[in-house]
């Protein structure tokens, strides 16, 4: 997002995040979001003038690479444990934790 996109003080993107995000904003909060955003915004902008055509792609500078573990089975049967986290789930169905639905309220 770029300045040319918004204008200053509009924070209607900013309620437009919170209601994808579903978190309630008050007037005090959209204003200080969105204000804090901008800066956040207008850093990057200072970045994208930098020429890099001469950088060399990084993605990682450590040296460090991921460590793998064999996967080990500490319960083959699992009924009991199974059981038990079943026991605790507020909603169960066909062995399985039920949850409301995310797109439709099911």
């Amino acid at each position: 997002m770029t300045n040319r996109n918004k204008k200053s003080g509009d924070t209607s993107w900013v309620l437009n995040v919170a209601q994808l995000a579903r978190i309630e904003l008050n007037k005090f909060e959209e204003k200080k979001f969105a204000d804090q955003l901008e800066a956040v915004f207008s850093n990057f902008e200072l970045l994208n003038k930098i020429d890099t055509t001469n950088v060399e792609t990084t993605s990682q500078v450590t040296g460090l690479s991921n460590v793998f573990r064999k996967d080990e089975i500490k319960n083959p049967s699992g009924v009991k444990v199974r059981k038990d986290f079943l026991a605790n789930a507020p909603n169960v169905e066909n062995g399985s934790i039920k949850v409301p639905g995310v797109f439709n309220n099911d």
